[in-house]
């Protein structure tokens, strides 16, 4: 099999700007070398940038990505894009496997590395606002093989997820109506998602914010409403003053060590889209203010949305309840924000948490269209994909991009077959662990990357944003997801109360055998045999959008306001 054997290396390429690469007509405002004089290393930088966003191989097309985010798009999207079923019904799963501790650390655990790599894709992707985000990164900073295995397995995780969210909002409507047969509801749906491909990424940002902020108003809700009901202030609960009563009968753990290792998928899938914030910065109007602050944001989502409301959770729903058998997909009668409720005895909130939940699966399927769509634009903008997928029309949409994935929602109609459960189970396969793999990968292109700048002569002062746990925060970002994924492996393997079986330890790590097969698939083709980039061999100054390093002229704040700052 011939492979492009002339071509340099990805990471090694300057482009010429008369190629027929877009301009970035965003950001009228150029980094001018002359601002620099006092640095000359910023200097040198500023020269070399003045064309570098007109370089980016990725944008080797007449029609760039719209850049219509606005700050608050970003915001909301990285505060509560993300916050979906896996939350509100995934966590009982969870809460009766493991128990109330170990999804508190679970949970805290998986929320930490992801803090961490949040804060190592922020420094990313100011400096680099460019089409593919992580998987350009990958691709240019670690190795084009790689990057092209889990840039795939991304855009396959996304496309495969999106059948299973449709069905999964059909079923929650179920809760008023059983009258309607579910594939109505999966064919209004499935319409509703492709007029919002109409509106370009304009409306895909609008719609995430209506319903982000949607959720966001329903987390607080339940965090107040399970304070006064663990207090014992809800008159219609029996149970009075409650405390901690849950964490010592039936206690705080279940299922010992392999219950504990068996929160790391459900927590996987739960914090699982946090990462679009930093595809989503191609698309921003003004990427080096949006992102530092859509950054920071993270923090607080996970700290409060996911932490502070599974505590409640595991305060106020005994572990062993009955009521939690089932609690995956979209079965909301097993999910534990519902029970808390129905459990206090309070009419009506039961209803409306439903809603708040089939809103959930929605924005998540709206997120599946954006991200493999967006993903599979960049693999085919840099030759790792069919050349058609490349094509972006005059409004800034990867048209076919989206037929593809909104053709691959279809086979939410499969839910009418016998073997519609089996067949969903190895859909869902698909997409297991092609977050931790993202989540790693964004890690070490961050620790290469920084080697890179330095070999180029360049400091990290230099840097317009700087991820608040520096390197380090991207090696414990790296150990996490590696001992995440390795706790997957061991309850794949065996099974809580079960004997291994084969069909169990593929259903849910068949990622990892298909990231290898299209990791060697690549090295084959392109016959390129190195392992990593080397650092002296990165283009660090590709992709930087102009405007962006007059940033690292601003005064750096010290000592506990730089500490404030990087999560405020």
């Amino acid at each position: 099999m011939a492979g492009p054997r002339n071509e340099p290396p990805v990471g090694e390429k300057h482009l010429k700007a008369s190629e027929g690469v877009a301009r970035d007509a965003a950001s009228p405002r150029s980094s001018d070398p002359e601002n620099f004089s006092g640095d000359p290393k910023l200097q040198h930088l500023a020269q070399e940038v003045s064309y570098a966003d007109e370089e980016d191989p990725v944008n080797r097309q007449h029609n760039p990505l719209a850049q219509k985010l606005r700050s608050r798009h970003m915001q909301m999207i990285a505060i509560g894009g993300s916050i979906g079923a896996g939350l509100f019904v995934g966590s009982g799963g969870a809460l009766r496997t493991g128990g109330p501790a170990s999804v508190l650390l679970g949970f805290l655990i998986v929320g930490f590395m992801l803090l961490c790599t949040m804060q190592a894709l922020g420094e990313l992707t100011v400096l680099y606002p460019v089409n593919g985000a992580f998987y350009t990164y990958i691709v240019r900073f670690v190795d084009p093989s790689w990057g092209f295995a889990v840039g795939w397995d991304y855009a396959i995780g996304w496309l495969t997820v999106l059948p299973f969210e449709l069905t999964a909002a059909s079923i929650t409507i179920e809760y008023w109506r059983d009258d309607i047969h579910v594939s109505v509801w999966i064919s209004i749906f499935l319409v509703f998602l492709a007029g919002i491909q109409i509106f370009g990424v304009r409306g895909y940002g609008e719609v995430e914010f209506v319903l982000a902020l949607i959720k966001i108003l329903a987390c607080v809700g339940f965090i107040i409403f399970g304070i006064v009901v663990d207090c014992g202030g809800v008159p219609s609960d029996n149970r009075g003053y409650i405390g901690a009563h849950y964490w010592h009968d039936p206690g705080a753990f279940r299922n010992g060590f392999k219950g504990f290792c068996s929160v790391f998928v459900t927590a996987a899938f739960a914090f699982g889209g946090t990462e679009l914030v930093g595809l989503a910065a191609a698309e921003a109007e003004d990427p080096h203010r949006s992102l530092p602050k859509a950054t920071r944001q993270v923090f607080w989502r996970i700290a409060t949305f996911y932490i502070l409301s599974l505590f409640i959770v595991g305060l106020i729903v005994p572990s062993d309840s009955p009521d939690l058998l089932g609690a995956s997909g979209a079965n909301t009668k097993a999910s534990p924000f519902v029970l808390a409720i129905k459990y206090a005895g309070v009419k009506g909130l039961p209803s409306v948490m439903n809603a708040v939940i089939t809103i959930s699966v929605i924005s998540v399927a709206n997120s599946c269209t954006y991200g493999s769509s967006r993903t599979m634009q960049a693999l085919a903008a840099r030759g790792m994909g069919p050349r058609f997928l490349m094509y972006v029309d005059k409004k800034g949409r990867p048209v076919w991009c989206i037929v593809i994935q909104l053709l691959f929602g279809c086979l939410a109609y499969i839910g009418e077959a016998h073997a519609s459960g089996e067949i969903f189970a190895w859909l869902l396969a698909l997409s297991g662990l092609s977050f931790f793999f993202v989540w790693f990968s964004i890690n070490l292109a961050h620790i290469r990357f920084r080697r890179g700048w330095a070999a180029h002569g360049f400091t990290k002062d230099q840097l317009p944003y700087r991820a608040a746990f520096g390197v380090a925060g991207s090696y414990i970002g790296v150990t996490l997801n590696a001992l995440a994924m390795i706790a997957t492996f061991y309850t794949s393997l065996f099974p809580l109360g079960a004997s291994p079986d084969a069909e169990v330890f593929f259903e849910n790590y068949l990622a990892a055998p298909i990231v290898l097969g299209l990791y060697i698939s690549w090295k084959l083709w392109s016959r390129d045999w190195k392992m990593f980039i080397r650092a002296r061999d990165m283009n660090v100054t590709t992709g930087i959008r102009r405007g962006s390093l007059d940033i690292a002229l601003q005064p750096r704040q010290s000592g506990w306001r730089k500490a404030l700052r990087a999560f405020i």
